[in-house]
């Protein structure tokens, strides 16, 4: 052979070494049906970015699977079915299905109260249940906000430990257990504490000995250890401004509510075992998918870490997830025995893509009126009698959670603004007024002995209270300044101050870069931080202000106290 062709030969060599492939499975699938899927993921579909895998489950086989783009952009790595992925809040569903295994052992039962397991968890007057953690009813504050507000970055390496000590100076709940949901990755982590009080054994090994190896999911686990090497894993990636991406950091060392590592080949058996169950039995599943029940009765379609619902007249189980760069996706139609997978490792992924791929598989069988007869609203209703009244009801309304709206009165009608959208009020018999497009979506006016006017709202989901305020403007700095002072949580050690700095409050914190404080009557501020973007003003018997509470998202009620 000529020298020059082994050159040609070794130089060919070398470069297919730095080329990324993508390998692909793919089954019993016509060409047509291939190039639509892959059509939906052209634009990751590059050797330059990150971007996504994906896979459809059909009976008992994984019959498409292929990877768009790079799991390691550094080094120039594809993404493959095999490649590793951080689950973020898919990992749910495999904590609630070790503790279903563990029930179904008479180890323990689903309507305990969690002190029995978790000893250290404050005692607050209200009894908590494990179901309650897995519907996300309990109540209990989100673990990743108060870690946020206590000056821990979600970047940090956050240890299982560092969370159970956070939860275990908590003072009080979002809302009394039952009554509510809302999603907490606290009650996720509290059910890893209790499969290893149950069982001596970490999350981590008891769900490896009970579900990853009886089901063959030889590459899964729940990752507890941040420094640990996981061979053929992808990284997180976020598009930075200007093009090009960011590293997307992410050092947990914590499992429960996240942490599951996986890939696409191995997810494909979990997706087989809702329908055709190998580990656990067919009532094990339907215990998992069961709908959560709030204290009056209404259903929740959140089941236990998974939810439970429709889609095109079909009954689905699914759940998504977001950590640092990560998007996950895993949806399961058990009447048709198909499932579809999405891992994406580019925060600005979208996930609309799930149901895009579903659609070219699924028909639509969701019944639909024929000709449907829409029914003009008759404006002429809404013209209100007593417009002095409802004169005094027009403004601005605010609640607890700092939730806004305003109610305004034009044209002898009242109109509910809200997020640049405004819609017609009608007043019913009971002196209730409801939304003319939606007449399930109901409010009652009603004005307090000291004058002060609330709105009480409710819709089929739920309700809540607002009350009215007026927009403060031009306060002088000896107004401003009686915001100023040090402001201290003990349920989580930490300060925050409020300085004036010309005409402005501003918050501080050692830990971040302050933020401007907004007033939004004299009693509820804004700021642009996410954990605690709301703040309640407390005030003492002589109208002091005596601290703030941060109401925000999923945390409410968490008391700062102003001290000198």
């Amino acid at each position: 052979m000529k020298i020059e062709n082994i050159r040609k030969q070794a130089i060919i060599l070398f470069l297919c070494t730095l080329i990324p492939t993508t390998k692909v499975w793919a089954q019993a699938l016509p060409d047509s049906i291939t190039k639509k899927v892959d059509g939906l993921f052209a634009k990751w579909n590059t050797f330059s970015s990150p971007g996504c895998v994906i896979g459809i489950v059909r009976n008992d086989s994984l019959i498409y699977a292929k990877g768009y783009g790079l799991a390691n952009i550094e080094y120039g790595v594809s993404n493959t079915p095999e490649t590793i992925y951080h689950m973020a809040s898919v990992s749910k569903q495999f904590t609630a299905y070790a503790i279903v295994l563990l029930a179904k052992q008479g180890k323990l039962k689903l309507d305990d109260e969690i002190h029995k397991y978790l000893p250290w968890f404050p005692d607050l007057k209200e009894k908590i249940t494990i179901r309650q953690l897995l519907n996300h009813t309990s109540g209990i504050r989100d673990q990743w906000q108060l870690l946020a507000i206590s000056g821990t970055r979600l970047d940090d390496v956050i240890k299982q430990e560092q969370i159970v000590k956070v939860l275990s100076k908590q003072q009080a709940l979002n809302f009394k257990p039952g009554e509510e949901y809302s999603y907490s990755n606290s009650g996720f982590m509290m059910l890893a504490e209790i499969v290893k009080s149950v069982t001596g054994k970490t999350l981590r090994q008891f769900t490896d000995s009970v579900i990853f190896k009886p089901l063959g999911m030889i590459d899964t686990h729940f990752h507890d250890d941040y420094t640990e090497v996981v061979k053929n894993r992808s990284y997180s990636y976020y598009p930075k401004d200007g093009g090009g991406f960011s590293n997307s950091i992410l050092s947990y060392s914590n499992a429960g509510a996240t942490s599951l590592f996986t890939n696409v080949n191995d997810m494909a058996k979990w997706v087989m075992n809702f329908y055709n169950p190998k580990v656990g039995t067919q009532e094990d599943i339907e215990t998992l998918t069961q709908k959560g029940r709030f204290n009056n009765g209404k259903e929740s379609d959140y089941a236990l870490g998974i939810a439970n619902n429709t889609y095109r007249g079909w009954k689905q189980y699914s759940h998504n997830g977001a950590d640092a760069g990560y998007r996950t996706s895993v949806v399961t139609f058990p009447d048709l025995k198909m499932g579809f997978i999405i891992f994406s490792n580019v925060g600005d992924f979208n996930m609309g893509k799930m149901y895009e791929m579903a659609n070219l598989f699924i028909k639509d069988t969701s019944k639909k009126a024929i000709d449907p007869v829409v029914s003009a609203i008759d404006s002429s209703k809404a013209v209100l009698k007593d417009l002095a009244g409802a004169k005094k009801f027009s403004g601005d309304y605010i609640s607890d959670d700092g939730t806004q709206f305003t109610f305004k009165l034009f044209n002898e009608k009242l109109y509910w603004e809200r997020y640049g959208r405004s819609d017609l009020l009608l007043k019913d018999e009971k002196g209730t007024f409801m939304e003319a497009s939606s007449p399930d979506v109901k409010f009652l006016f009603s004005t307090t002995n000291k004058g002060d006017v609330l709105v009480k709202q409710w819709w089929p989901g739920g309700e809540r209270s607002l009350f009215k305020y007026v927009a403060v403007n031009n306060q002088t700095d000896k107004q401003l300044q009686e915001y100023a002072g040090t402001y201290y949580c003990p349920e989580l050690d930490c300060k925050y101050g409020v300085v004036l700095k010309g005409k402005d409050l501003i918050l501080t914190n050692n830990k971040y870069e302050d933020t401007k404080l907004k007033l939004t009557g004299k009693d509820h501020m804004r700021t642009d931080y996410w954990w605690m973007g709301h703040l309640k003003v407390l005030r003492g018997n002589r109208n002091q202000i005596i601290g703030f509470e941060v109401n925000d998202g999923r945390v409410m009620h968490l008391r700062f106290n102003k001290i000198e």
